[in-house]
Order: C-alpha cells, then sequence, then structure tokens
C-alpha cells in the first residue's frame, strides 16, 4: 500500500481509481464493509483502489468537537495496509479545506487530483463548505463529473447500527467487549513500557507500566493480553489513577500472568478483553494485594475456560 501525504504530494498522479473517502477511524465493521464494496469495483473496472482520509478529524481541526480516535494515526495506517486497498491519501483537513466548495471537492479533488471513477462513501457522508453536501448532492456532480457514487448502507449488529461513535461510547463505560464485537477485534493500547513507581513490585506483583498515544484510556481493571515480539501473554490490566495511594495521574499497568523477565524499553500491545472490576481505594497496601491476588486467580480461570 503506498501513502501520499497530502494531495500536493509531488508522488499522486492522477490515475484511473475507485475512491472512498471516510475518517475510517478504528477500521469497524462497517469501515470494511466500505472497503470490500470499493475493491469489488476496483477490480471490476481494473482500477486503483484509493482511500482519501483526513488528519486531523474533520470536527477536531473546526474546533466543534473535542473527538478521541479510536486509533492513533500510525495504528489506522497499520489497519488499512492490511486491506485489499492499493493506495491512501491522508490530506490535512485544514480552514482552507474546509472552505472548498461541493463542486470543487469533487471536481477538483475527487476527479482531477485522484483520477476517480468511482466514489464509495458511507450513507451519512457530507462534504463540501458547512458540510452542506450529502449523498443525493455527491450523486448529481458525481454524474455530471462522470463518475459512479456509491452509497454503502451501515452495517448492523444485533440491531445496532455499527460506527466509531457506537465504538467510542462503549469503551468510554468500559463494555470493551462489546467493542470489540462492532470493531471485528479487541481494542488495543499500544505503548513503550517505562518505569513507575514500582508499587506494584513492592506489592509482589510486578507490573509493566505503559507510555502511550493512544486517547481512549477506559478506566478499570480488565482481563487483557500484552503482545511482545508477536506472542501474547496472558494478563491483568489496570487503567486509573491509583486512589489507594492518593491523588495521580492515569496510567495503564498491566501485569503479564506468564512472563518472566524485564520488559523496560519495550514496545508492546495490550488487548483489552473484558472488563473485572472498576478501580477503587483500598484501605491498605495489603488489602489491595489481597484484591490483586483475587484478580489474578479469575483471570487465570477464565484464560482457562477460554482456551
Amino acid at each position: 500500500m503506498v501513502v501520499y501525504r497530502g494531495l500536493d504530494d509531488p508522488r499522486l498522479a492522477a490515475r484511473p481509481a475507485a475512491v472512498a473517502v471516510g475518517n475510517f477511524d478504528g477500521l469497524h465493521l462497517g469501515h470494511r464493509k466500505t472497503l470490500d464494496r470499493l475493491c469489488a469495483l476496483a477490480r471490476k473496472g481494473r482500477l486503483r483502489s484509493l482511500v482519501l482520509t483526513f488528519a486531523p478529524h474533520p470536527e477536531r481541526a473546526l474546533g466543534r468537537s473535542s473527538v478521541r480516535m479510536i486509533d492513533t494515526p500510525d495504528e489506522r495506517l497499520e489497519r488499512l495496509r492490511a486491506t485489499c486497498i492499493d493506495a491512501v491519501v491522508v490530506t490535512p483537513f485544514n480552514a482552507e479545506f474546509s472552505r472548498l466548495s461541493c463542486g470543487d471537492f469533487v471536481e477538483g479533488v475527487l476527479r482531477r487530483k485522484l483520477g476517480a471513477r468511482e466514489v464509495v462513501v458511507g450513507a451519512g457522508f457530507r462534504f463540501g463548505r458547512r458540510r452542506r453536501g450529502g449523498t443525493a448532492e455527491l450523486r448529481s456532480l458525481g454524474r455530471q463529473a462522470g463518475m459512479g457514487v456509491h452509497v454503502v448502507p451501515p452495517a448492523r449488529l444485533d440491531g445496532r447500527i455499527v460506527s466509531s461513535t457506537a465504538v467510542r461510547h462503549l469503551l468510554d463505560r468500559g463494555r470493551v467487549d462489546e467493542a470489540a464485537r462492532l470493531l471485528g477485534r479487541p481494542y488495543e493500547i499500544r505503548g513503550r513500557v517505562v518505569r513507575g513507581e514500582r508499587r506494584g513490585r513492592r506489592l509482589g506483583f510486578p507490573t509493566a507500566n505503559l507510555e502511550t498515544e493512544s486517547e481512549i484510556l477506559p478506566e478499570g481493571v480488565f482481563f487483557s493480553e500484552t503482545v511482545r515480539a508477536g506472542r501474547a501473554y496472558p494478563s491483568l490490566t489496570s487503567i486509573g489513577t491509583n486512589p489507594t495511594f492518593g491523588r495521580n495521574r492515569l496510567s495503564v499497568e498491566t501485569l503479564l500472568l506468564d512472563y518472566r523477565g524485564s520488559l523496560y524499553g519495550a514496545d508492546v500491545v495490550v488487548r483489552l478483553l473484558r472488563k473485572v472490576r472498576p478501580t477503587r481505594a483500598f484501605p491498605s497496601a495489603e488489602a489491595l494485594a489481597a484484591r490483586i491476588r483475587k484478580d489474578c486467580a479469575e483471570a487465570r480461570a477464565w484464560f482457562a475456560r477460554r482456551h
């Protein structure tokens, strides 16, 4: 997959393409439905399959929302790289881009810059200055520009529309197992193991403290898998402020159940599988240690049943 950094990337040439437009944050089941349609059209028409996406998120760029992203920019590209698409254009969403008229977006960006012959979008797609354009206008302008326009209906799971907003809602409430069903995979937090306060080690449970760029950090204690160097280890992950020890900043700590050795400096991926309990303050360090022992026993039993 070729990654183009903006519409003015000198490597980008307007070759005949099927183009999907969207943020694709989290690359959930709805996004995959859109990309499947994109690639089917590309194969049928012998076109390049191309995704146009944005950085930062349009709502964040315009100051209208404090949208927290499911994936970091690098994770989004990694997930797109694992799909059927040939290329992705990551274009800055700035004030100038937001002022494009609907006609300029269709003719100037999709047709001239990207060589679009087929365009694929989701049912809620909006475009143009002040988001005035919808799918009906896109179809009309597409016909004038000689492009086919394909609107993909949302994916549904158990009667629920699959969307990035729905995934964020579930993650905020710690319902990581439900979020995983919409994503088609467990929610992941990636980071580097750094030195923490070493409280876990003093309690007899040495944890790996993560420094992460992930924006959504659901608070609680979770059954998890921690991946290092391609191998997944059963783990127990706590996300919170360590209230037993006073006021602290939010931290991510994972305890690998069957790992020996140091993790300092390692890059790891923590997959949150199921919430066990909320974090809370314990009356003493000893009471906290007793609770962690119980959590570990429950985790081992849960993983044994799972496998």
